[in-house]
């Protein structure tokens, strides 16, 4: 009897231990209430703690950082472009007796970020253009656009602020609504803009339709400098061929003015012979094989053939 006793004593205290020892991590805070009110401060060092059991209850929220994750919607910016916008943020628990006063546990939190990290997050991207949430810095960009004339010209962008100083201003725009938690917002990131399907294939349209402009304004000014150097090489060309002729006419001149020189100077040498020759001359091409000439006696074309007997 005395032995069964003990073991129930024994067990009964094993079982009251158990419920009033909790172990709490290095990354773990607890706060411990009594019939739903808080007691002492918050335990924040890790070890092995103790309670009263049964009446007290250990919550243990997260010492580290937490993760919250955004709803991708679609968001107009100031230039009236809509895009897809999907954030996230890191957060944590800095008064854990706050936060379980307010807000009880991580899953309400979650709720009451998502109430007040999305609206800052369109809040701050419809104040400002596309292209502010698109580059992080204040480097000048340049594209192309149409004019009224449906003309190409390059436009540049500044940056003023950027996407870095945005996601900065949205910390800060929440921060203030989230300290009644007992929740430090830490940061805000933008994980990823794209725009809408029909904004999308519009802008893809619009850019393949830039391109083929500015290759057709490229190839046409090719094709202008092309019939410009095929027109120097004519011009050129010609003028290379007329003083190749006019030299070569000079030359041919040149040797036709030496030639009746030479033929004057030997008519004038011995004008019976210079007559002779050229009329032997007139024979081997006139008088072919099968060439038939009618002359009369008295013509001087066959007088050295007439010659010829006499002597």
């Amino acid at each position: 009897m005395i032995k069964n006793i003990i073991l129930i004593v024994f067990a009964a205290g094993i079982f009251l231990a158990y419920n009033a020892a909790y172990i709490v991590d290095e990354t773990e805070q607890v706060v411990i209430t009594q019939f739903g009110k808080v007691v002492g401060d918050p335990i924040t060092s890790p070890g092995l703690k103790f309670k009263l059991p049964f009446f007290q209850k250990a919550n243990i929220f997260a010492k580290n950082l937490l993760t919250w994750n955004g709803i991708p919607g679609q968001v107009p910016t100031q230039d009236k472009t809509y895009i897809y916008v999907d954030s996230f943020a890191r957060w944590k628990i800095v008064d854990p007796v706050k936060f379980i006063q307010t807000v009880n546990n991580e899953t309400s939190a979650i709720d009451r970020l998502n109430g007040i990290i999305d609206p800052a997050v369109r809040n701050l991207i419809t104040s400002h253009p596309l292209v502010e949430t698109v580059r992080n810095t204040d480097r000048s960009m340049d594209t192309f656009e149409y004019d009224v004339d449906e003309n190409v010209q390059r436009v540049q962008y500044k940056i003023n602020i950027g996407r870095d100083e945005i996601t900065r201003l949205i910390v800060q725009q929440a921060s203030e609504k989230l300290k009644e938690f007992g929740i430090e917002l830490v940061d805000v990131k933008i994980k990823r803009i794209n725009y809408i399907d029909n904004v999308r294939q519009a802008v893809y349209e619009r850019m393949i339709a830039e391109r083929k402009q500015i290759a057709e304004k490229y190839r046409a000014e090719g094709a202008g400098e092309a019939s410009n150097i095929r027109g120097e090489k004519e011009k050129e060309l010609q003028v290379i061929k007329s003083q190749a002729y006019r030299d070569a006419q000079k030359i041919k001149g040149d040797a036709d003015a030496e030639a009746a020189r030479i033929y004057a100077s030997a008519y004038g040498a011995d004008p019976e012979f210079y007559s002779f020759v050229k009329s032997l001359e007139v024979y081997k091409e006139s008088l072919k094989k099968d060439t038939t000439l009618i002359l009369s006696t008295s013509s001087d074309f066959m007088k050295y053939l007439k010659g010829i007997g006499k002597e």
